[in-house]
């Protein structure tokens, strides 16, 4: 199979780095600094200039109906440069979830602002025992007359503080469903990683909408989490890329027993086999991105694959970097730690790389 990207991709991609790269990212706040969520500024640039908001929404929406492939093309970019924005959370996973739901009226009511950057849409899917399950669920939603109340916990909420509207999914008599609650309050916490700011929800009957048919959650929430594995994939590939260029270019200058570094052999080997995972990992996110974008029959083992070997490829990379920057590579206004911790946190976020292997298997009918 010969894969390439179109001059219109191309042309993607390029106006996406050439605008992170004049805002100078990664951005390292100090620790006592105040979780102000994402950049806006930089995400009304984005969505306004480039219309990144709105990719994965159809034009009848206020979108540009492109597909899954852009979507990761842009995300690998902003993976590039830490990029702290509502991309992931609102504008690829939610925007799926509402477009996989098929629901006309919420498509109408959801996606227009979202497709502007004007809104910030949130998944509301992991709890602390199920995590992103696909049958599980804790959080019930029961009726209330002619409404629906929800009662449960969700944790780990992309840019739930932020969000203006969030999608909650609850257990119902038929199976999981998906429900809308406008602007609920959320307690924010403190994750690993500071690019990525998380929420958890505590919900007491609090009052849903339901989004989509009761008990058709499922097949909605797999679809999201191939979506979501791939472009996690693509972030960790321009992550990894960008900095193993950073490592390269300080091994080249720093001076150990009257020596480069990058002249030791051992040096040069460590960063060789990097650079060979980061272009297989390339390759791999690109194939997986294009399988789930078309729903290839394959589509759901790439994804599984791009997100275990992608997010381990850049848990390598984060690691060497920080041993090979020496003692700066562990202050806090040096950006070693961000890609440690963007890389740990990724890994983590929707499924582990050895969950994905055991659903591999599964997929595979290898066990």
């Amino acid at each position: 199979m010969h894969f390439a990207f179109t001059d219109e991709q191309e042309d993607l991609r390029r106006a996406v780095r050439a605008l992170v790269d004049r805002d100078g990212g990664p951005h390292v706040p100090p620790p006592e600094a105040p979780d102000t969520g994402h950049d806006t500024a930089l995400w009304r640039r984005l969505s306004a200039e480039i219309g990144a908001a709105g990719l994965a929404v159809p034009e009848e929406h206020g979108g540009s109906g492109a597909s899954l492939v852009e979507s990761c093309l842009v995300a690998e970019e902003l993976g590039r440069r830490l990029v702290v924005g509502p991309f992931l959370g609102s504008a690829v996973v939610s925007a799926e979830a509402v477009l996989a739901a098929g629901d006309p009226a919420a498509c109408a009511r959801l996606l227009p602002g979202l497709a502007a950057g004007e809104r910030v849409v949130s998944l509301a899917w992991a709890e602390p025992r199920s995590w992103w399950s696909t049958t599980e669920c804790t959080t019930t939603a029961a009726r209330d007359g002619e409404s629906w109340r929800l009662t449960g916990e969700k944790n780990f909420v992309l840019d739930g503080a932020q969000a203006d509207a969030v999608l909650v999914v609850a257990a119902t008599g038929d199976g999981l469903s998906l429900f809308e609650v406008e602007a609920p309050a959320a307690i924010t916490t403190t994750p690993l990683d500071p690019t990525r700011p998380m929420a958890r929800f505590e919900f007491a009957g609090t009052p849903a909408r339901p989004v989509g048919d009761e008990g058709s959650a499922g097949p909605v929430l797999t679809r999201c989490l191939e979506v979501a594995a791939v472009a996690l994939a693509a972030e960790c590939v321009g992550a990894a890329d960008r900095w193993l260029a950073e490592i390269v270019g300080y091994v080249q200058v720093r001076e150990q027993f009257g020596r480069k570094i990058g002249s030791f052999q051992a040096v040069k080997h460590r960063l060789a086999d990097l650079f060979v995972a980061v272009e297989s990992a390339r390759s791999l996110s690109q194939a997986a991105s294009w399988a789930v974008a078309t729903r290839d029959e394959r589509g759901p083992e790439w994804a599984a694959m791009a997100k275990s070997f992608c997010c381990e490829t850049y848990q390598d990379v984060a690691a060497e970097g920080v041993q090979l920057h020496g003692g700066i590579g562990i202050t806090w206004e040096h950006e070693a730690h961000l890609h440690l911790k963007r890389a740990h946190g990724a890994a983590q976020l929707f499924g582990t790389p050895r969950s994905h292997r055991q659903r591999l298997e599964s997929l595979l009918s290898l066990h």
